[in-house]
């Protein structure tokens, strides 16, 4: 196998194979950092360009989702020094024809994982969010309009979206939320070097108090 400059995104995403996936004993070093740590990581996948990887903090209620995400955040920059690897969170770490890198962000309240009736909510915490759009997106993390783009698997910065299934629009539900009538919203607009203590707090508000 020839290495080099990688070859276009498409067989690094969730991949194996050391030609295709870059960075796994980094990315695997981390989880176990912080599981040692007691931070409540949910798990890591390679992203489609080659050495993004991306790691799942949670569920976590309220303020302690800050918490433990900025202690996974100086774990991973701590474990990267022993590598000899600098991390970059920034949204868009390599322009060109290249996926960005977000924080989605899920969000629920106990009423809304119950049924019946916690899709309905759902969707009346879309309407109130779609209300707040630009507020949300100014508060979501520095350059993050070199990624929400309408490509690369974002919807546009300027446009709010949403949908059942649809990982292209800004908000996404599951499926599973659907049919059940009860579960979560995954936020898809945050950008990789979001302030989660912002994040979380602003979703609560729209959400719980407007």
């Amino acid at each position: 196998t020839q290495l080099g400059y990688p070859g276009p995104q498409g067989p690094y995403y969730c991949s194996v194979g050391a030609d295709v996936s870059f960075g796994r004993e980094l990315a695997e070093a981390h989880l176990k950092a912080c599981l040692f740590a007691g931070v409540r990581i949910a798990g890591l996948h390679a992203q489609p360009m080659p050495g993004q990887w991306a790691f799942v903090v949670g569920p976590c209620d309220g303020i302690d989702q800050g918490d433990h995400l900025t202690m996974a955040r100086y774990l991973l920059n701590r474990v990267g020094e022993c590598f000899g690897c600098v991390v970059s969170f920034d949204p868009k770490p390599i322009p060109g024809d290249w996926n960005g890198a977000g924080c989605p962000t899920s969000f629920s309240t106990l009423p809304m994982r119950s049924a019946p009736g916690g899709f309905a909510l759902i969707r009346e915490c879309m309407v109130k969010l779609e209300r707040r759009h630009v507020e949300h997106i100014n508060a979501y993390g520095e350059g993050n309009e070199r990624r929400l783009t309408g490509m690369h698997e974002t919807a546009h910065i300027d446009t709010f979206s949403w949908g059942v299934g649809n990982s292209l629009g800004h908000l996404r539900v599951s499926r599973t939320t659907e049919m059940q009538d009860a579960g979560f919203l995954e936020d898809r607009r945050p950008a990789s070097n979001m302030d989660p203590y912002i994040v979380t707090s602003m979703l609560f508000k729209t959400c719980c108090l407007d």
